[in-house]
């Protein structure tokens, strides 16, 4: 289909939140495809719908590594309907280029979406593996969340940011995850 324009971290659209998905459309199809062919020209893990500037609740996934074969993901309308322990993350982002910072994610998942033919699925990712942490990174985009708002040290943060003239961190957006910290801290 096309390689799609990434918006950069301080474009606005990025922190709404998107629209449901009513049908699987032609228009949803040639989406999905858009965001596969934009994610892997920038060698990206997953880009969401909100990153190419249209405010729907669709996402892509391909954690395939090295010689693996591609196995592209796609969640429609997901909702992570379980969550469990908690995993520290070096995670960077396809809008914020170059840089990345330590965030805090759950360790284990469980994401109900409806898959490009409008089919319901269950799918289930443990131990803070890639999987699990780039499907919460890429749902949080379809609520207006950013990585950096689950940032570990929020200067550090800032410097990281402020090296990639990025910017600067809004405090008010962080989030306050009391149990993630304290389950993240009894585990270094």
């Amino acid at each position: 289909m096309a390689i799609r324009k990434i918006l950069h971290y301080g474009e606005p659209s990025l922190r709404e939140v998107s629209k449901e998905v009513h049908k699987v459309s032609r228009k949803i199809t040639d989406l999905v495809q858009d965001l596969l062919d934009t994610m892997y020209s920038q060698n990206g893990v997953g880009l969401a719908a909100p990153q190419i500037g249209e405010n729907v609740r669709v996402f892509v996934i391909d954690v395939s590594t090295g010689n693996e074969p591609l196995n592209p993901m796609v969640f429609i309308n997901p909702k992570i309907i379980k969550k469990s322990g908690a995993v520290k993350s070096n995670e960077g982002c396809l809008s914020f280029p170059e840089a990345y910072t330590d965030v805090k994610r759950y360790k284990n998942i469980m994401v109900k979406a409806l898959n490009e033919h409008g089919k319901s699925f269950i799918l289930e990712a443990k131990d803070g593996t890639l999987l699990s942490r780039a499907i919460q990174h890429e749902n949080d985009h379809l609520d207006g969340i950013l990585f950096i708002d689950h940032c570990i040290n929020r200067f550090e943060t800032e410097n990281v940011l402020q090296k990639y003239n990025l910017p600067h961190l809004d405090p008010d957006l962080l989030l306050d995850e009391k149990e993630l910290e304290d389950e993240i801290s009894k585990n270094d």
